[in-house]
């Protein structure tokens, strides 16, 4: 069905992020008769409730209104119906429609109240007692300001504690809406950010708090945060909530993972041995390669330029705009580099010769990444260096340098 269609999608969804929420399908209490008693209440008091409504809202309620909204039989509709009378013994309602149709429809399953009246009318048959909701409900002749009148002073029960959240903003595009088609579902989230990075993504903001998400850096970002230890002590509490059960931390670190993820280029054993070389654990096989689905995901629908490359099969034409001293810089680092070199000893080498030749960090650094990803910014150097094939390395380093000191 309809319903189903998106239903299913977001109950997959909470079973991800470890919300263990019992579904109550609205439909189904509906035609069980769940609604049914309050429904002959709503139409006993439709005068009172119609008052509230206006008192509320300011808006004159019209003499042919209803609480409750029947399925016309002809044309399948509800809002072109009238309510014409019901039984409360019978348990059904007359109406007519603007089809022409006209009948009775049983107060089980052949209509719905209209909504204002129906989230109170839920709350009583639930048992509801906190309800967490949208700001637009909150606001000054709300849902929630008539609903809780329509509670007290119809259905005779106090209306449920009020959680009143903020709504999540797209970068640069406002508040998510349908209408506006700016929406990014849950399901597409979750292909691309780990469940528990999710949760605390909404837990470590106080629901009145408005959110704004932005899916590209900033996404990186929050994601090194959760990873960050000291994070994790600054937001303990975030933290514990946002841990689901069966779900065990990979220990690596995802920015970490984007860059390794595009070295690997699709190849896990090699994905494997870059994290070893890097020094985390390959144990939980399962678990990593999650992460770079996450990572590629992400790569490929949200990340900037900036943070996407790749190793050039051949040398990169930009490396001919390189200055004699970056191309002097490239020749001695392919000379001084060693087999088994930590990225830490690479690093310490690459200062050292842009110190020999008074280069500026930046366009040593600029110099390598020219060689060899063909872009002026790249992964951290020594350590993206550490990965390469070092035949590989040598090689296009020399060439990169021939105009150099070896030129």
């Amino acid at each position: 069905s309809y319903a189903e269609h998106f239903l299913l999608p977001f109950i997959e969804a909470m079973r991800q992020l470890g919300i263990g929420a019992e579904v109550i399908r609205a439909d189904q209490l509906y035609k069980q008769g769940a609604f049914t008693e309050v429904i002959i209440t709503a139409l006993e008091h439709r005068d009172h409730i119609a008052a509230i409504l206006h008192e509320e809202t300011g808006k004159a309620v019209e003499p042919t209104w209803s609480p409750f909204q029947p399925l016309c039989q002809a044309c399948g509709r509800y809002t072109q119906t009238r309510v014409t009378g019901f039984s409360a013994t019978a348990k059904t309602v007359s109406y007519r429609c603007a089809c022409g149709g006209e009948g009775e429809a049983p107060m089980a399953g052949g209509g719905k109240l209209t909504w204002r009246v129906d989230w109170p009318a839920r709350w009583k048959i639930l048992g509801v007692t906190v309800e967490p909701f949208g700001k637009d409900h909150a606001s000054k002749g709300g849902s929630y300001d008539t609903g809780k009148r329509i509670a007290r002073e119809v259905f005779g029960i106090e209306p449920p504690y009020p959680i009143v959240y903020e709504w999540i903003s797209l970068q640069g595009q406002g508040d998510m809406s349908s209408s506006k088609g700016n929406v990014i579902s849950i399901n597409a989230m979750l292909e691309v950010v780990p469940p528990e990075v999710l949760r605390y993504f909404i837990l470590r903001t106080a629901p009145q708090k408005s959110i704004t998400f932005d899916p590209g850096l900033p996404l990186l970002r929050l994601i090194d945060e959760y990873d960050d230890l000291e994070s994790q002590e600054r937001n303990a509490r975030a933290i514990e909530l946002s841990v689901i059960q069966g779900i065990e931390p990979v220990g690596v670190p995802y920015r970490h993972m984007v860059t390794l993820v595009q070295i690997a280029q699709g190849d896990f054993s090699r994905l494997l041995t870059l994290l070893q070389r890097s020094g985390y654990p390959v144990t939980n096989e399962a678990a990593i390669r999650k992460r770079a689905e996450y990572a590629r995901r992400w790569l490929e629908r949200f990340a900037p330029e900036e943070m996407k490359f790749a190793v050039q099969a051949e040398l990169p034409p930009a490396v001919q705009e390189l200055t004699p001293e970056q191309r002097q810089f490239l020749h001695r680092l392919g000379e001084r580099l060693r087999p088994g070199m930590s990225g830490d000893e690479i690093h310490r080498l690459i200062y050292e010769i842009k110190d020999e030749l008074q280069l500026k960090p930046a366009q040593a650094f600029q110099a390598i990444y020219v060689a060899l990803l063909g872009k002026t910014r790249g992964p951290r150097a020594g350590w993206f260096l550490s990965t390469l094939d070092f035949a590989f390395l040598r090689q296009r380093l020399a060439e990169a340098g021939t105009d150099g000191e070896g030129g």
